[in-house]
């Protein structure tokens, strides 16, 4: 990354679970490494041992802390406290930059930041969506007022990321052009996760890993594999690796197919684990926004066969054989059927190594966000507040 003076920067997100939770700490770790003083301010409420063991991993690297305060998912009288609280803490840590993730987090980023500013106190306000509130339904009355109030507060973000055009167009869509700057961002991998995950010696054919929960498609996988099996004539193996609410759903549904024997179910275990038992990652998910497991899992090597949700055809490719209609079991079915008998399918149908990562890195996603910000901190030396 070029020089630049050290920026403190102060990532806000409310449930550091998933994929905002990744994104955030690829960040953390690109920039401190870059020279830059970098803290999160998260939900106390959510998340488990796993988070834990991820938080005392990047602690170190937190110069400006990691707090933690109640943060309810839905809005609540209880946002006033937490947003005071969240007000007091942030201004104690004078930020150059704050980074709101997702609907709660943005929230506070954008209202704090302003009230910042207004106080005459120089610092950036972004957002970044993250699927979040744009998965809701124009038509809903529920979708009207959430969309609204990010209209409305588009009027205190000083920049806008989308992590894929999906993102952004789905954006333009729902809650309309935006009135402020306006990016696409891509997420990325790490440099050390380029590395290729050899299948081992009793590897299944497929793989899922993943939520288990329907809107991942769980059902759909299994599914396609039954469908896949008939299809080719003979027995295959898969491994589902996740942990959700609707396991026991699933299994069952296994069960009556008879299919227990050849589709193993493990529990949620890093992704780079998972990867080493199937040949073919399998992504069935009906809605989706930029998932890591699709970049992960190229990375990583590994075939790839995913659902046309989100922006998945902006990895594998718009026109991609590997994609497959979301929700729809024998459409997933005939790629699979694909994958198992085209000589060459994976060098044919998966991107190239070397273009792939020159857009899905985190070095890449880091610098073009610290480009951003360094852009966005000279114009409000200039320009007044809004």
């Amino acid at each position: 990354m070029p020089a630049s003076p050290p920026l403190r920067i102060l990532h806000c997100f409310r449930s550091p679970v998933g994929g905002i939770f990744r994104h955030v700490r690829d960040l953390v770790e690109e920039h401190r490494a870059a020279g830059h003083e970098v803290g999160i301010l998260c939900d106390s409420s959510t998340g488990g041992e796993h988070e834990e063991r991820l938080f005392d991993q990047i602690r170190p690297q937190l110069s400006l802390g990691l707090t933690r305060l109640p943060m309810r998912r839905s809005i609540s009288p209880e946002d006033l406290t937490a947003l005071y609280r969240s007000y007091k803490h942030i201004r104690s840590l004078r930020p150059d930059v704050l980074h709101g993730h997702g609907a709660k987090g943005g929230a506070v980023a954008r209202l704090i930041g302003s009230v910042l500013r207004v106080n005459r106190y120089r610092v950036a306000r972004f957002y970044s969506p993250h699927g979040g509130t744009l998965h809701f339904n124009r038509n809903s009355l529920a979708g009207q007022g959430v969309l609204r109030l990010e209209r409305m507060q588009e009027y205190f973000a000083d920049a806008i990321v989308f992590v894929c055009d999906y993102e952004r167009r789905t954006y333009v869509e729902k809650v309309g052009a935006p009135r402020t700057v306006s990016r696409v961002i891509y997420n990325g991998i790490k440099d050390a996760e380029f590395q290729p995950v050899p299948a081992a010696s009793d590897a299944a054919d497929f793989l899922y890993i993943g939520m288990l929960r329907d809107l991942k498609g769980p059902d759909v996988f299994i599914d396609a594999f039954a469908r896949t099996e008939r299809a080719v004539g003979r027995p295959l193996s898969a491994v589902m690796v996740g942990d959700g609410p609707d396991r026991d759903r699933y299994a069952q549904m296994m069960a009556e197919r008879g299919l227990g024997r050849r589709i193993r179910m493990m529990p949620a275990m890093p992704a780079r684990s998972g990867f080493a038992l199937a040949d073919t990652v399998v992504v069935p998910s009906r809605a989706e926004a930029m998932p890591y497991i699709v970049l992960e899992a190229l990375a990583a090597g590994k075939p790839v066969i995913a659902s046309r949700v989100g922006g998945i055809p902006e990895v594998l490719g718009t026109d991609s054989a590997a994609l497959a209609r979301p929700g729809d079991a024998g459409d997933l079915s005939r790629i699979m059927v694909d994958a198992l008998t085209i000589e060459g399918w994976h060098d044919i149908n998966m991107p190239k190594p070397d273009a792939f990562r020159s857009v899905f890195s985190a070095s890449v996603m880091a610098r073009s966000m610290l480009d951003l910000y360094q852009n966005i901190l000279a114009e409000t030396q200039v320009r007044p507040s809004r």
